[in-house]
């Protein structure tokens, strides 16, 4: 069995965080049903075309669902969309506020026709406050949560993050939040709402950097690939490339010493202690370099992981995805499409032992399960659907 099998969803959501959050729950066995309008949801048409019509970004959260459409400015699309939240445990959106109250899809409005309904809003910037229905993307929201002041190099501009670390997290922690719901639901709770936001996300994601200035008043600044305070800590070149290198600690120093069989760095006095260290960081570099510079990157990192000291090679997407690490943890599935052919995927990234997840079939065509959700659900009878289809509903 699957944690969340019998447990029914209805994802409205559109982009990254809200279909990341449905693709979760369909991995551990909810029935999701992804509503797009019928133009298609706007993920269809980003970044990055591999053809046929598809894109990663469409790819990457959508898997596992069952696909319907409905255009919800239409009368008779509502009216499908109010018998549908009778029938499901949850429900994910993320219209600006305004905009959800205008559709229909409000929380006090679904909540009057299911009152056990999970209903998980995703926003940019929060349910409350002023900028309540700013919109919100991955990238603009991390600039203003203040993740561009924290990246990149200390005498250069700020930079975005590679990757859409917010919209990712913020599906995350919506998952979690709809679980929990769930959860308390079970203990007899009913049903409630749960609020997540790329920014609440970004704030959280500032982690200890935050906690220094909330505490103690200490503004932390960009850093590079490396710590400030810590040293030796960031990416050194060697033979044929880059790795990083850490030695928080005076004994690992040690060690990293040991390794680079450089007992002379060890006796030098600029070097004797983390704070001296970082005060002569250019010089370390420079002395460290000169030694890694003799062997290529795979020796050095197999050689101070064999000592216990932190590394990590400089990897690329093509050799993490094909990392023998990544693999033993499935962290790439291969998803089956409606035509037979297969696509390889992101893999869930928690595990369950007794009610392992399973990833679903590859990411669905627009409307492709129509007619087997609104006879399944509904009891609508072929004609039906061929009347909604013909009147612009779906």
């Amino acid at each position: 069995m699957g944690a969340l099998d019998g447990i029914k969803v209805l994802d409205l959501s559109r982009v990254l965080a809200g279909p990341f959050c449905g693709q979760m729950l369909a991995d551990n066995g909810a029935e999701v049903i992804k509503v797009e309008a019928p133009g298609g949801d706007l993920n269809r048409g980003f970044p990055y075309a591999l053809g046929d019509g598809q894109t990663s970004n469409w790819l990457a959260v959508n898997r596992g669902k069952k696909d319907i459409t409905l255009n919800l400015k239409s009368p008779k699309a509502r009216e499908l969309l109010d018998a549908l939240i009778g029938k499901v445990d949850a429900v994910i959106q993320s219209f600006l506020p305004d905009t959800a109250e205008k559709l229909g899809v409000g929380y006090d409005r679904l909540r009057g026709l299911n009152p056990d309904l999970i209903y998980c809003s995703i926003s940019g910037y929060g349910a409350k406050g002023p900028l309540r229905n700013k919109p919100g993307y991955d990238t603009m929201v991390a600039a203003y949560a203040g993740l561009f002041a924290l990246t990149g190099e200390p005498d250069r501009p700020p930079v975005r993050l590679g990757v859409a670390a917010i919209d990712m997290s913020t599906g995350m922690l919506a998952y979690s939040g709809i679980v929990s719901a769930l959860l308390a639901r079970e203990r007899g709770a009913g049903g409630q709402r749960v609020d997540a936001s790329l920014l609440e996300s970004g704030v959280t994601l500032l982690g200890y950097q935050g906690v220094a200035w909330t505490a103690g008043g200490v503004l932390v600044e960009r850093e590079g690939a490396g710590f400030t305070r810590i040293s030796p800590y960031g990416v050194y070149r060697a033979r044929n490339g880059e790795l990083l290198v850490g030695a928080p600690s005076d004994a690992m120093w040690a060690k990293l010493c040991d390794v680079l069989d450089a007992a002379h760095l060890m006796d030098d006095p600029r070097y004797a202690s983390n704070e001296t260290r970082c005060q002569h960081d250019d010089a370390l570099r420079a002395d460290l370099e000169a030694i890694l510079a003799t062997e290529d990157v795979k020796t050095w990192t197999g050689r101070l992981e064999d000592a216990g000291v932190a590394t990590a090679p400089m990897n690329r997407l093509d050799q993490v995805l094909q990392d023998e690490q990544v693999l033993a943890n499935d962290m790439v599935v291969t998803a089956a499409r409606p035509d037979g052919s297969t696509v390889d995927l992101l893999g869930l990234p928690f595990k369950l032992s007794g009610t392992p997840g399973k990833p679903g079939a590859a990411p669905p065509e627009p409307g492709q399960h129509n007619e087997a959700v609104f006879a399944d659900l509904l009891g609508l009878s072929q004609d039906d659907i061929e009347a909604l289809r013909k009147d612009g509903a779906i």
